[in-house]
């Protein structure tokens, strides 16, 4: 008797859901369906998440299953900022956060050293004590990622004096300097870091006052992003954006 008032229950139950559900709606359908089945463990739900991590929306996916380029862009910024707020708190805990410029765009993180007469003597490669103290604070967070890194040197317009002949040597040879001081002292990988000099290609500022010859004088240290072009050239959207 008490299997049966069971029964009869149950199929009292089916029948208002039934009549419930009396008018024809195929997606309500579906859903009394996969709640029954899942209901009497025949079937595992579609709305159970057993997902485990990060979860991504829906629409930062593709059709393929790929990140979009838009969000693998701001994992790629989130991570270069990391990297800058590392620099900048070393160089800050010893009160040399002046004397760097730190930007992101599409290439990567640049660090420019600011000012090369704080780095360099006049028309010498050799770096000043207050620049190993900087590349110091420089190389330790560096040393936490696996980019790529270009120190590219750059010159002002006007001719250097001896023993340099032109602004090619004087801007590679204190790229050099630096690459040298990274890798020896900073123990970064050479396979890491290159160097390469631009004399006085590319200038920053285009006037020829003694204050943009002064910001041309530089030796920046890129850290090069390593993903697509199509996901690197979204990088300055976000920067703007102030993501």
């Amino acid at each position: 008797m008490a299997s049966y008032m069971d029964m009869v229950t149950v199929l009292m139950c089916m029948f208002i859901v039934l009549y419930a559900m009396s008018s024809t709606d195929a997606n309500k359908f579906a859903a009394l369906k996969d709640s029954l089945a899942t209901g009497f463990g025949v079937v595992k739900s579609q709305k159970i998440d057993t997902a485990t991590g990060i979860i991504v929306p829906a629409k930062d996916v593709g059709k393929d299953g790929e990140l979009t380029n838009l969000h693998a862009a701001t994992l790629e910024y989130d991570k270069l900022k990391a990297l800058r707020d590392r620099i900048n708190a070393n160089l800050a805990a010893v009160g040399l956060q002046t004397k760097v410029d730190t930007t992101i765009d599409s290439r990567g993180l640049t660090v420019g050293l600011v000012g090369a007469d704080t780095f360099f003597a006049s028309n010498s490669t050799e770096l000043t004590p207050i620049a190993s103290r900087v590349l110091d604070r420089i190389a330790g967070p560096l040393n936490t990622v696996t980019y790529q890194v270009s120190v590219e040197g750059h010159a002002d317009p006007r001719p250097p004096g001896q023993p340099f002949p032109t602004n090619w040597e004087l801007s590679s040879g204190r790229a050099t300097a630096v690459l040298r001081d990274l890798v020896e002292r900073g123990g970064i990988k050479d396979t890491r870091v290159g160097a390469v000099g631009y004399g006085s290609a590319r200038p920053i500022v285009p006037g020829s006052s003694d204050a943009d010859f002064a910001k041309d004088r530089r030796v920046d240290i890129v850290v090069l992003s390593d993903r697509s072009d199509a996901i690197r050239a979204l990088i300055p959207q976000l920067v703007a954006a102030g993501k």
